[in-house]
């Protein structure tokens, strides 16, 4: 009993706000806001670069509706394709945010059940259309978007904080929370804080970002490439983003329960088999970018 009095017993409400019978969730929020910042992130980065508004002002279209579809099919293809691809029903499910119940009525639930690396798959294929549509170079977006990531990857994870999911593993450091919101079996156990330990991470990516972009402005006074930093627009920050992110997931990995049945057992779960090509991805790009700045 005493040491228990040691963890941080964490049970928010759901609900951020209500506004009469309407309620906003802390998980909506914090999407939202990690949308927000990275909009204002990547407009300011456009500005600097000399880049038209009318370029920059579709791009957050392209990107929510990438990052969302992406992140949606990537949980119930990678993680639950047993039940969304059984019926007629469940792949309405899937594509709406709706649960169908035993009656055969429905109720709004919201999407529950995003997978980040398919939202980073369907971030990528939307830059590209968006590439394609506004003629704007598809190394300087995807870098561009790289050095504002950590700000929603952040935000995402907060909210699934918020919600009690993704949890860690059982463990007895003195900083482990007691989720007593999250469903029985993992409520009474200490857990790993494992969505926190990626929320601190990705909020330090963005700095890192922000460091490497603001030193690389100041080698624009020796540098012959106009409105660019001497590694933006080869496709290193994107290399970087992708290496960063999911080496860090794939480690973080090692903290957390098992998010579907199948995955018991397995030398390595699913978030780490579908971070490896991404590894592999960002350190061939980020490798590439830093040879194309140096003979720039």
């Amino acid at each position: 009993m005493t040491q228990l009095l040691l963890y941080i017993t964490w049970s928010p409400s759901l609900e951020a706000f209500h506004i009469g019978s309407f309620s906003i969730r802390w998980y909506s929020l914090c999407w939202l806001i990690g949308l927000a910042l990275a909009y204002f992130v990547v407009k300011r980065l456009f500005k600097d670069q000399k880049i038209p508004d009318e370029k920059f002002d579709p791009l957050f279209i392209y990107c929510f509706l990438g990052i969302l579809i992406g992140a949606r099919l990537g949980h119930c293809l990678f993680y639950e394709p047993g039940y969304f691809l059984s019926s007629g029903k469940h792949i309405v499910e899937m594509l709406l945010p709706i649960r169908f119940t035993a009656d055969g009525d429905w109720h709004v639930t919201g999407y529950e059940g995003l997978a980040s690396h398919g939202g980073t798959l369907g971030l990528i294929l939307a830059l590209l259309l968006y590439c394609k549509h506004t003629g704007v170079k598809m190394w300087t977006v995807l870098d561009n978007i790289a050095i504002a990531t950590g700000t929603t990857a952040c935000f995402i994870r907060l909210g699934n904080l918020m919600n009690s999911e993704i949890v860690g593993r059982i463990t007895d450091v003195p900083w482990a929370f007691l989720f007593v919101n999250g469903s029985p079996d993992i409520a009474h156990d200490p857990r790993h804080p494992s969505q926190l330990y990626e929320a601190l991470a990705y909020a330090l990516l963005f700095v890192i970002m922000l460091i490497i972009y603001s030193r690389d402005r100041k080698e624009l006074q020796t540098s012959n490439i106009k409105h660019q930093t001497p590694k933006l627009g080869t496709g290193f920050y994107f290399g970087f983003c992708l290496l960063y992110i999911f080496l860090f997931r794939f480690f973080i990995e090692y903290t957390k329960e098992i998010q579907v049945a199948f995955e018991a057992g397995m030398p390595l779960d699913m978030g780490q088999i579908l971070s490896i090509p991404f590894i592999i991805i960002g350190a061939y790009f980020m490798v590439k970018g830093w040879k194309k700045a140096e003979v720039r």
